[in-house]
């Protein structure tokens, strides 16, 4: 039995005092000179990924003064945000731990009555009928924006509000499992970057003795050609004599499509995730190639984002392929962070690096350590690596369950009973997998 659903818009919603929409500041409101390092996040368009406000290093801030000044545009709980300009099809809603931080100037919050699950709407708005209702009707020849008259227009379903708490328990348990697995993925990272750190940074791997090398009077050797003293016996080198590198090349944009005909594309980091990539385009006239685990290397601002492929994909000129010759990434992938965290520092210092070389990129300087100590810490980081993967393709598989649900639970085809037998196959599914 499917349910009937009544249409209406975001500019009725209005009308009717369910609904408030409230624009990001613009720079007559918030001038440039008031945004600081240190303060109250600031929401914009770049923070909204995957469903997700996610901060990042590139985040900015406001003092507190500013939010008191201007409290419009302080969020609250289960507001949704989503962007202004540029990529208007992202959207996200506010979690408890987000309650009083900023919206950004090309911004957008939607604020909803309590006679209306802010989620519900939210899981609509993402809906890819939504996203290409928003781009067909933006202004912008080069970057789409909306306006108010834009919003007024935007179409919206909505069933009873029993209908709209079910649909969106569903969704969000979904989301749940996809944020558990995105936070076990994040300690497992770090615990790989942390033994990396101790091991090759500080130099106290664990010598014959089971000790910290260095800690423990281990000999060190100065160096000339890395500036500093490393463990002795251990050589310095370039990146090239750890990785095959291959630098990317973009095919003819006649090539592209996003119908699923031919090879996966990736122009840039615009397409990545926290991890892995999100499949946008495609090409019919694949160039230079990345294999499936290779390592995907930013190579324009922000130089150093790294990402790893899920599958054979083609590269275009904003990536680099990195494979580790040794077999496993998981020492490249350590040593690959650690060149970024040196591109942030320069980026910090006022030097930006808008893109680095095929030189450039190939003559990084790195110190190689001998083979049995790589060996031990491939043994230890390689099962964080291949924990990460796995989580990471089971939430590639509930992303697309709960993709595919959101337009048949909102059109009605498939019942909120249906789609719980759904979610309790899959839960099955998990817990054989999880059990081998």
């Amino acid at each position: 039995m499917t349910h009937r659903f009544n249409k209406t818009s975001l500019g009725e919603l209005q009308k009717q005092g369910f609904a408030d929409v409230q624009t990001g500041p613009f720079g007559t409101v918030l001038k440039a000179s008031e945004f600081s390092d240190i303060g109250v996040p600031v929401i914009s368009t770049g923070e909204i990924r995957e469903g997700f406000v996610q901060l990042s290093h590139r985040t900015p801030f406001v003092p507190e003064r500013v939010t008191n000044r201007l409290p419009q545009f302080v969020l609250q709980l289960e507001d949704i945000v989503f962007g202004r300009k540029g990529a208007i099809d992202r959207n996200a809603i506010i979690k408890k731990n987000q309650v009083g931080w900023f919206l950004g100037s090309d911004g957008i919050r939607l604020r909803l009555s309590k006679e209306i699950n802010s989620k519900f709407i939210s899981y609509q708005l993402r809906q890819n009928a939504i996203g290409k209702w928003l781009l067909q009707n933006s202004t912008g020849s080069t970057m789409p924006s909306l306006n108010q008259k834009i919003l007024d227009r935007l179409p919206l379903w909505l069933p009873s509000i029993n209908i709209q708490d079910d649909i969106a328990d569903i969704l969000t348990s979904l989301d749940a499992k996809i944020e558990v697995n995105k936070k076990i993925n994040h300690e497992l990272e770090a615990m790989a970057k942390t033994l990396y750190d101790y091991w090759f940074v500080q130099f106290d791997f664990p010598d014959a003795n089971g000790k910290p090398y260095k800690s423990s009077g281990g000999k060190m050797v100065f160096n000339k050609e890395l500036k500093r003293e490393i463990p002795e016996g251990w050589e310095d080198g370039v990146l090239t004599d750890i990785a095959n590198i291959t630098m990317g090349q973009s095919p003819s944009g006649s090539s592209y499509n996003e119908d699923g005909i031919g090879t996966v594309f990736y122009q840039g980091s615009t397409d990545f995730g926290s991890r892995f990539p999100t499949v946008r385009k495609y090409t019919t006239e694949p160039s230079r190639m990345a294999e499936e685990n290779d390592i995907l290397l930013s190579v324009r601002a922000p130089v150093g984002t790294l990402n790893q492929a899920m599958e054979s994909c083609c590269i275009g000129r904003g990536l680099a392929a990195l494979r580790e010759k040794e077999g496993s990434i998981s020492f490249l992938w350590s040593q690959m962070e650690y060149f970024k965290q040196i591109f942030d520092r320069r980026n910090t210092s006022g030097t930006t690096f808008g893109s680095i070389t095929k030189v450039d990129l190939f003559n990084l300087k790195l110190c190689i350590p001998n083979k049995d100590v790589l060996k031990q810490f491939k043994k230890i980081a390689d099962p964080f690596h291949d924990k990460i993967v796995v989580n990471s393709k089971e939430n590639q598989k509930l992303s697309e369950l709960r993709d595919w649900l959101l337009p048949m639970l909102m059109n009605g085809q498939v019942t909120v009973g249906e789609a719980e037998q759904e979610l309790g196959m899959v839960a099955e599914e998990n817990a054989k997998y999880d059990s081998l």
